[in-house]
């Protein structure tokens, strides 16, 4: 096993969508899950990267997505989160983290080849930034507990999906190996 991120997907989020009321209790369910995975990743020196979307929000940075989800009705899923100064931050338009994003790049210059994949939707954005980082010849895991979904059994299937079809490591954020 070569060199790993954990990465955080759409989490620093207002959470103002038309399916964040079936969101909202797995995301309360993930993130402290997310949460001990970046501090356990922090300690061990190895590199977090936040990907988010921007919400359309086309004139917006890193720094305007934080300060909008942190004001929002849902600070609370957001603060224990919070990109500290040592956190890289991408920042997407569609499902997948790799979408015309500078991503690959990134983990090309830092040496990676093993993605964490930790955040939400499970059955979205997981799965698909999932597919996108196998067909780059990345390896990945994914904590259950540390993903949110809108749709359970849709989440179940997308975990089933990565470790069939994408050889995905499927465990939890305390189990998951974070060396290399």
């Amino acid at each position: 096993m070569g060199k790993t991120a954990v990465i955080v997907i759409d989490m620093i989020n207002t959470y103002d969508h038309p399916d964040a009321d079936r969101l909202l209790p797995s995301a309360r369910e993930a993130v402290p899950a997310a949460v001990r995975l970046v501090e356990r990743a922090k300690a061990l020196d190895v590199p977090v990267i936040y990907v988010n979307d921007n919400f359309g929000e086309w004139r917006s940075h890193h720094g305007e997505i934080l300060d909008k989800a942190l004001s929002g009705a849902h600070a609370d899923l957001v603060e224990p989160l919070r990109p500290d100064e040592r956190s890289l931050f991408v920042v997407k338009a569609r499902h997948s983290i790799f979408f015309e994003t500078p991503l690959a790049y990134l983990l090309s210059q830092l040496g990676v080849d093993r993605v964490v994949l930790c955040g939400q939707v499970t059955e979205q954005c997981v799965l698909y930034s999932a597919l996108d980082a196998h067909t780059r010849h990345l390896e990945v895991a994914v904590p259950r507990d540390a993903v949110a979904h809108i749709y359970q059994d849709l989440a179940d299937a997308a975990l089933r999906m990565m470790e069939r079809n994408m050889a995905a490591e499927i465990t939890t954020a305390g189990a998951v190996s974070l060396d290399g």
